[in-house]
């Protein structure tokens, strides 16, 4: 294989042509650091959390693939990715893992003592979470909590410490995870009950709208007790509105499961993201 076949093939597996993810992941963390620091983060903890977030999602994508190599050349949507496909080896799938892990450790060294012991805990949960769909019915529920791990993480790095309200972002964004990592489990449900693959999907079934929603509406009070506990205002306030209007289209898109519409409903929770960020941001800067 040519070079830059290769290192096509490295960028599919660490998802760098599908920053979804990263999106996803990153809007809450820099909302924590927001909040943390008052509106004026740390130029130095920015940059260190923008580039954690990417190789921390890459990684996490990675151990998914090498889990679930033998099972997504079953699945219509991946049965394309590198690994599946055999197109990258699962020898070089854990040394790209291992390597971008090691650029995350020398991260974590640039940060605070507190910073370290969070941040191993949360490259313990990202090996396990590929396992738990295999276990358990509920592992958007576990993958809540490894995609809000960031939270307290930057809280730590600003401040040195977690104080109680973090926890307020911490739930708001377990509940969105919830809520659209189900939205995307919609559109592989059919696949993953032929080949035994648990989700929140499968587990919710004819109820899985009304669950989304109770759980997109528990992550809204949660982010509205969050902006409430940092005392924000006016445009916090909008962002959240736009936060509100998104999940409404959302809820459109999945009313008749069909696949396509479901992942649509998944990718439009980066919009949703974003405003809240820039609401905050505002809020701070000139609210």
């Amino acid at each position: 294989m040519k070079i830059k076949e290769r290192a096509s093939a490295y960028l599919r597996l660490a998802r760098m042509d599908r920053p979804i993810g990263t999106f996803l992941l990153l809007w809450p963390c820099l909302m924590a650091l927001m909040f943390a620091a008052g509106g004026m983060p740390d130029v130095k903890n920015i940059v260190i959390f923008v580039i954690g977030v990417l190789v921390m999602r890459s990684c996490g994508d990675i151990i998914n693939d090498y889990a679930d190599r033998e099972l997504d050349s079953h699945v219509e949507r991946t049965k394309n990715r590198p690994l599946a496909s055999g197109e990258v080896s699962t020898k070089e799938a854990l040394s790209l893992f291992f390597t971008l892990a090691f650029i995350a450790f020398l991260l974590v060294l640039m940060l605070n003592a507190l910073v370290m012991k969070l941040a191993i805990v949360g490259i313990i949960l990202t090996v396990i979470y590929p396992f738990m769909k295999r276990v358990t019915n509920m592992p958007q529920m576990f993958l809540g909590v490894v995609w809000s791990w960031s939270i307290p993480i930057a809280y730590a790095a600003q401040l040195g410490h977690i104080p109680a309200e973090a926890w307020w972002l911490f739930v708001a964004n377990w509940c969105w995870t919830v809520a659209y990592d189900t939205m995307y489990a919609m559109a592989d449900r059919d696949d993953d009950v032929k080949i035994g693959i648990k989700s929140t999907a499968i587990l919710f079934g004819r109820f899985d709208r009304h669950i989304i929603f109770a759980f997109q509406s528990a992550a809204l009070l949660c982010f509205i007790a969050a902006g409430y506990v940092a005392d924000r205002g006016l445009i916090y306030g909008l962002g959240i509105l736009a936060f509100i209007g998104f999940g409404l289209y959302q809820q459109r898109l999945i009313f008749n499961r069909d696949r396509t519409l479901c992942l649509q409903a998944f990718l439009n929770n980066n919009w949703a993201g974003m405003s809240l960020f820039i609401g905050l941001g505002l809020d701070y800067w000139i609210g």
